[in-house]
């Protein structure tokens, strides 16, 4: 097999069971009941999922730290977002206040 075969295959596999998750949700949802306290916890591990790859994202580059620019960026965005400004206004916010810091030689 060679590699664009496989590739295919890995992605019809990744297609189907994406498809089998998101059918599964509403198919299921009539006959499983989830604990209130279960729920919960889901809500609060996909929050602390979500801020770990952000942390990560912001704080790293290439195996090393990532300076002060990137991270302040990701906190101004963060901030917006958690103001509940668009989405729009709070990315194009945390990309400005990252490249306004480059620029001003901010590493």
């Amino acid at each position: 097999m060679n590699v664009s075969a496989v590739l295919m295959v890995s992605i019809l596999v990744l297609a189907a069971g994406t498809f089998a998750f998101r059918f599964a949700g509403p198919a299921l949802r009539t006959r499983v009941v989830v604990p209130d306290r279960v729920e919960k916890l889901m809500g609060t591990a996909a929050v602390v999922l979500l801020v770990a790859v952000a942390a990560t994202t912001a704080l790293t580059q290439d195996q090393g730290a990532a300076g002060i620019a990137r991270p302040l960026g990701v906190l101004v965005g963060g901030v917006l977002a958690w103001r509940k400004a668009p989405f729009l206004v709070a990315v194009l916010a945390a990309a400005a206040t990252a490249a306004g810091l480059r620029l001003l030689g901010v590493p």
